[in-house]
């Protein structure tokens, strides 16, 4: 399959909210560069904008294959949802992949220029407009894409369906990673806790990432983007029915309810 036929093929199966049995070309792209050139083909054809951008750890045993620390995928605009009082309804495919993390989400305040080689995370403030508490929802029409490594989690969105947002946050969550607690419920009961410093780096550092990697890429990041930095208690299975709650620092609240796509 070319890779115009296999963004088409996750494109049509998100439209009718159908779950893949395997990866459309058989095997998903061997490198970085190819797994990219998907992506940008279907951000291209989805019949939506770009609001911003998730975030996520390339896990070591793919780092030989896939030579990055990191990985991105875009957030579009009609998935970034409330949950910061009444919990959001996110739809996910039945029997595809569905999972949410919690994570600090970063908007950005004005557009971010070409950055020096030098620079570090710290650089990015004055670029940030705050920060809040998020849930990444990482989902796919393929149950198996996480399991097939960054290749094809890159050339479906990353992996993203969505982010919920919550809370604004204290700014100490980007300068002192280490103060800012997450705990993770799925249908009351804890599934994960940690923190932004689960985040390499930090928050910032994801940030500094995204802004280095678009710019490869012909884009950057601009003023009102979102920056979904990364799992910071874990990656947490969800299905239709479940309800998930995280709460930051002891008291800032997301929440969703994770309904059926196509219902």
């Amino acid at each position: 399959m070319t890779p115009e036929q296999i963004a088409a093929a996750f494109r049509q199966a998100r439209q009718a909210a159908t779950a893949l049995d395997v990866y459309p070309a058989g095997e998903p792209p061997t490198s970085l560069e190819s797994a990219y050139a998907i992506q940008e083909i279907a951000v291209g054809a989805w019949d939506d904008q770009v609001a911003g951008w998730k975030v996520a750890a390339v896990q070591p045993a793919f780092r030989e294959k896939y030579p990055a620390e990191r990985l991105a995928g875009p957030v579009f605009s009609r998935s970034v949802r409330q949950g910061g009082g009444t919990a959001a309804q996110v739809p996910v495919i039945e029997n595809g992949y569905a999972a949410v993390e919690a994570e600090f989400a970063v908007r950005i305040g004005k557009a971010v220029p070409p950055l020096p080689a030098d620079a570090d995370p710290a650089s990015l403030l004055p670029y940030v407009e705050g920060v809040y508490a998020a849930f990444e929802i990482a989902a796919s029409p393929l149950a198996s894409l996480s399991a097939l490594g960054p290749g094809a989690v890159i050339s479906d969105f990353g992996n993203n369906s969505g982010l919920v947002l919550g809370p604004r946050l204290p700014v100490t969550v980007l300068t002192e990673p280490s103060s800012a607690t997450a705990v993770t419920e799925i249908n009351g009961i804890k599934v994960g806790e940690g923190g932004a410093a689960k985040v390499p780096g930090g928050p910032l550092a994801a940030v500094l990432f995204l802004a280095r990697h678009l710019a490869t890429r012909g884009r950057s990041l601009k003023e009102g983007d979102w920056v979904s930095t990364g799992a910071s208690t874990g990656i947490h299975s969800v299905r239709p029915g479940d309800t998930a709650r995280a709460v930051f620092n002891h008291e800032h609240a997301v929440s969703a309810v994770i309904v059926k796509a196509g219902s």
